[in-house]
Protein backbone atom coordinates (compact mmCIF):
# COMPACT_ATOMS: atom_id res chain seq x y z
CA UNK A 1 0.00 0.00 0.00
CA UNK A 2 2.85 2.59 0.30
CA UNK A 3 3.10 5.33 3.31
CA UNK A 4 0.32 6.70 4.74
CA UNK A 5 1.76 10.41 4.92
CA UNK A 6 -0.95 11.53 7.32
CA UNK A 7 -0.44 8.95 9.74
CA UNK A 8 3.66 9.69 9.24
CA UNK A 9 2.81 13.66 9.72
CA UNK A 10 1.08 12.77 13.02
CA UNK A 11 3.79 10.84 14.24
CA UNK A 12 6.21 13.76 13.13
CA UNK A 13 4.07 15.57 15.95
CA UNK A 14 4.54 13.13 18.39
CA UNK A 15 8.38 12.57 18.00
CA UNK A 16 8.70 16.65 17.73
CA UNK A 17 6.96 16.93 21.13
CA UNK A 18 9.09 14.26 22.50
CA UNK A 19 12.46 15.87 21.17
CA UNK A 20 11.34 19.05 23.32
CA UNK A 21 10.01 17.21 26.27
CA UNK A 22 13.12 15.64 27.03
CA UNK A 23 15.19 18.43 26.21
CA UNK A 24 13.54 20.44 28.96
CA UNK A 25 13.70 16.91 31.20
CA UNK A 26 17.67 17.32 30.18
CA UNK A 27 18.07 21.00 31.03
CA UNK A 28 15.81 20.02 34.47
CA UNK A 29 18.77 17.14 35.17
CA UNK A 30 21.59 19.49 34.77
CA UNK A 31 20.07 22.32 36.42
CA UNK A 32 19.58 24.90 33.69
CA UNK A 33 16.02 24.70 35.02
CA UNK A 34 14.06 23.62 38.18
CA UNK A 35 10.69 21.45 37.49
CA UNK A 36 9.03 18.21 38.74
CA UNK A 37 9.00 16.25 36.06
CA UNK A 38 7.63 13.31 38.30
CA UNK A 39 4.63 15.05 39.66
CA UNK A 40 3.88 18.62 38.21
CA UNK A 41 0.56 18.45 36.14
CA UNK A 42 2.16 20.47 33.15
CA UNK A 43 4.88 17.58 32.41
CA UNK A 44 3.06 14.31 33.42
CA UNK A 45 -0.09 15.26 31.45
CA UNK A 46 2.47 16.00 28.59
CA UNK A 47 4.17 12.48 28.96
CA UNK A 48 0.62 11.22 28.80
CA UNK A 49 0.01 13.15 25.67
CA UNK A 50 3.19 12.01 23.69
CA UNK A 51 2.72 8.97 24.39
CA UNK A 52 -0.69 8.14 23.66
CA UNK A 53 -0.08 9.97 20.29
CA UNK A 54 2.81 7.11 19.44
CA UNK A 55 0.71 4.25 20.45
CA UNK A 56 -2.62 5.29 18.41
CA UNK A 57 -0.21 5.76 15.36
CA UNK A 58 1.20 2.14 16.07
CA UNK A 59 -1.96 0.89 16.26
CA UNK A 60 -2.94 2.49 12.96
CA UNK A 61 0.30 1.26 11.42
CA UNK A 62 -0.93 -2.34 12.56
CA UNK A 63 -4.11 -2.23 10.79
CA UNK A 64 -2.70 -0.87 7.71
CA UNK A 65 0.22 -3.74 7.79
CA UNK A 66 -2.83 -6.47 8.12
CA UNK A 67 -4.69 -5.27 5.70
CA UNK A 68 -1.95 -5.02 3.20
CA UNK A 69 -1.19 -8.20 4.10
CA UNK A 70 2.04 -8.27 5.62
CA UNK A 71 4.31 -11.71 6.64
CA UNK A 72 4.87 -12.48 9.93
CA UNK A 73 8.67 -12.34 8.73
CA UNK A 74 8.09 -9.33 7.88
CA UNK A 75 6.34 -8.35 11.00
CA UNK A 76 9.11 -10.03 12.90
CA UNK A 77 11.91 -8.55 11.26
CA UNK A 78 11.10 -5.03 12.58
CA UNK A 79 9.91 -6.12 15.95
CA UNK A 80 13.67 -7.47 16.24
CA UNK A 81 14.44 -4.10 15.38
CA UNK A 82 11.82 -2.19 18.08
CA UNK A 83 13.38 -5.29 20.96
CA UNK A 84 16.85 -4.38 20.00
CA UNK A 85 16.64 -0.94 20.59
CA UNK A 86 14.78 -1.51 23.92
CA UNK A 87 17.59 -3.37 25.06
CA UNK A 88 19.95 -0.47 24.29
CA UNK A 89 17.51 1.67 26.31
CA UNK A 90 17.63 -0.21 28.90
CA UNK A 91 21.65 -0.58 29.08
CA UNK A 92 22.20 2.96 28.18
CA UNK A 93 19.52 3.92 31.28
CA UNK A 94 21.40 1.88 33.99
CA UNK A 95 24.09 3.66 33.21
CA UNK A 96 23.16 6.88 33.41
CA UNK A 97 20.68 6.53 36.34
CA UNK A 98 21.75 3.04 38.06
CA UNK A 99 18.99 3.58 40.56
CA UNK A 100 15.92 3.94 38.21
CA UNK A 101 17.00 2.59 35.01
CA UNK A 102 14.42 1.64 32.18
CA UNK A 103 13.38 -2.13 32.15
CA UNK A 104 9.82 -1.84 30.42
CA UNK A 105 9.56 1.78 28.95
CA UNK A 106 8.15 2.91 26.20
CA UNK A 107 9.75 0.60 23.62
CA UNK A 108 9.68 -2.81 25.73
CA UNK A 109 6.13 -1.94 26.17
CA UNK A 110 5.57 -1.35 22.23
CA UNK A 111 7.38 -4.85 21.83
CA UNK A 112 4.81 -6.87 23.48
CA UNK A 113 1.65 -4.72 22.59
CA UNK A 114 2.62 -4.88 18.90
CA UNK A 115 2.33 -8.97 19.49
CA UNK A 116 -0.89 -8.65 20.82
CA UNK A 117 -2.37 -6.04 18.74
CA UNK A 118 -1.51 -8.81 15.65
CA UNK A 119 -2.95 -11.60 17.60
CA UNK A 120 -6.53 -9.87 18.03
CA UNK A 121 -6.23 -7.92 14.76
CA UNK A 122 -9.68 -9.86 13.95
CA UNK A 123 -11.51 -8.76 16.88
CA UNK A 124 -12.71 -5.74 14.42
CA UNK A 125 -15.31 -3.59 16.29
CA UNK A 126 -14.40 -5.26 19.29
CA UNK A 127 -11.27 -3.94 19.61
CA UNK A 128 -12.88 -0.56 20.88
CA UNK A 129 -14.31 -2.32 24.07
CA UNK A 130 -10.85 -3.97 24.79
CA UNK A 131 -9.50 -0.67 24.55
CA UNK A 132 -12.21 0.78 26.73
CA UNK A 133 -11.43 -2.29 29.20
CA UNK A 134 -7.58 -2.22 29.20
CA UNK A 135 -7.67 2.20 29.78
CA UNK A 136 -10.39 1.35 32.88
CA UNK A 137 -8.21 -1.60 34.49
CA UNK A 138 -5.26 0.43 34.41
CA UNK A 139 -7.10 3.74 35.43
CA UNK A 140 -8.23 1.70 38.31
CA UNK A 141 -5.00 -0.24 39.00
CA UNK A 142 -4.72 0.30 42.69
CA UNK A 143 -8.15 -0.88 43.57
CA UNK A 144 -7.88 -3.87 41.29
CA UNK A 145 -4.33 -4.64 42.73
CA UNK A 146 -5.96 -4.90 46.32
CA UNK A 147 -8.63 -7.33 44.86
CA UNK A 148 -5.67 -10.06 43.56
CA UNK A 149 -4.15 -12.87 45.33
CA UNK A 150 -0.66 -12.46 46.62
CA UNK A 151 -1.40 -8.64 46.02
CA UNK A 152 2.55 -7.23 46.81
CA UNK A 153 4.22 -10.02 44.21
CA UNK A 154 1.77 -8.04 41.25
CA UNK A 155 4.25 -4.70 42.41
CA UNK A 156 7.53 -6.72 41.97
CA UNK A 157 9.49 -6.32 38.77
CA UNK A 158 8.93 -9.19 37.62
CA UNK A 159 4.90 -8.78 36.99
CA UNK A 160 4.67 -4.74 37.53
CA UNK A 161 4.89 -4.88 33.61
CA UNK A 162 0.87 -5.92 33.93
CA UNK A 163 0.17 -2.67 35.36
CA UNK A 164 -1.90 -4.16 38.36
CA UNK A 165 0.02 -2.21 40.80
CA UNK A 166 -0.64 -0.23 43.83
CA UNK A 167 1.86 2.37 43.17
CA UNK A 168 4.68 3.27 39.98
CA UNK A 169 7.96 1.53 40.42
CA UNK A 170 11.29 3.62 40.34
CA UNK A 171 12.19 3.60 36.70
CA UNK A 172 12.52 6.82 34.25
CA UNK A 173 10.25 5.21 31.94
CA UNK A 174 7.49 3.33 32.63
CA UNK A 175 4.90 1.69 30.54
CA UNK A 176 2.96 -1.37 31.32
CA UNK A 177 0.29 -2.84 29.05
CA UNK A 178 -2.57 -1.88 31.21
CA UNK A 179 -3.06 0.89 30.16
CA UNK A 180 -1.31 1.16 27.59
CA UNK A 181 -2.15 -1.69 25.22
CA UNK A 182 -5.84 0.28 25.41
CA UNK A 183 -4.44 2.81 23.59
CA UNK A 184 -2.92 0.66 20.75
CA UNK A 185 -5.84 -1.46 20.62
CA UNK A 186 -7.96 2.18 19.99
CA UNK A 187 -5.42 2.86 17.62
CA UNK A 188 -5.86 -0.29 15.35
CA UNK A 189 -9.98 -0.15 15.75
CA UNK A 190 -9.95 3.11 14.06
CA UNK A 191 -7.32 2.07 11.31
CA UNK A 192 -9.27 -0.69 10.59
CA UNK A 193 -12.49 1.40 10.38
CA UNK A 194 -10.86 4.24 7.95
CA UNK A 195 -9.77 1.67 5.82
CA UNK A 196 -13.47 -0.52 5.64
CA UNK A 197 -15.00 2.80 5.60
CA UNK A 198 -13.02 3.84 2.00
CA UNK A 199 -11.56 7.05 4.11
CA UNK A 200 -8.31 6.54 3.57
CA UNK A 201 -9.01 7.40 -0.11
CA UNK A 202 -10.40 10.88 0.73
CA UNK A 203 -7.69 12.34 3.18
CA UNK A 204 -6.36 15.18 1.74
CA UNK A 205 -2.99 15.28 0.04
CA UNK A 206 -0.54 16.46 2.49
CA UNK A 207 1.12 20.27 1.95
CA UNK A 208 4.26 20.50 0.00
CA UNK A 209 5.37 23.22 2.82
CA UNK A 210 9.35 23.04 5.26
CA UNK A 211 7.42 22.13 7.72
CA UNK A 212 5.11 19.17 6.79
CA UNK A 213 7.88 17.80 4.98
CA UNK A 214 9.68 17.99 8.31
CA UNK A 215 7.03 16.53 10.43
CA UNK A 216 6.79 13.82 7.67
CA UNK A 217 10.17 12.90 7.46
CA UNK A 218 10.75 12.69 11.40
CA UNK A 219 7.62 10.17 11.24
CA UNK A 220 8.97 8.13 8.88
CA UNK A 221 12.27 7.70 10.70
CA UNK A 222 10.31 7.78 14.37
CA UNK A 223 12.44 4.66 15.69
CA UNK A 224 15.95 5.98 14.29
CA UNK A 225 14.85 9.85 16.00
CA UNK A 226 14.21 8.18 19.32
CA UNK A 227 17.28 6.11 19.39
CA UNK A 228 19.35 9.53 18.90
CA UNK A 229 18.29 12.48 19.68
CA UNK A 230 18.27 12.06 23.51
CA UNK A 231 22.31 10.47 23.01
CA UNK A 232 22.59 14.19 21.25
CA UNK A 233 20.84 16.27 23.74
CA UNK A 234 22.53 14.95 27.01
CA UNK A 235 26.13 15.19 24.73
CA UNK A 236 25.38 18.44 24.06
CA UNK A 237 24.44 19.46 27.00
CA UNK A 238 26.93 18.11 28.37
CA UNK A 239 29.72 19.69 26.48
CA UNK A 240 27.69 23.23 27.67
CA UNK A 241 28.45 22.52 31.36
CA UNK A 242 32.22 21.52 31.09
CA UNK A 243 32.74 24.62 29.21
CA UNK A 244 31.21 26.15 31.80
Amino acid sequence: MGRLPALDIVRGVAVLWMTLFHFAFDLNHFGFIHQNFYHAPVWTGQRTCILSLFLLCAGFGQAIAVHAGQSWSRFWRRWLQIAGCAVAVSVGSALMFPNSWIYFGVLHGMAVMLIVCRMTASWGAWLWLAGLLANAAGLFSAELHALLPYSETWNANALNWIGLISHKPITEDYVPLLPWLGMMWWGMAFGQLVLNRGWMDQLPAPGTNAAIQALSWMGRWSLSWYMLHQPLLIGSLMLVVALR
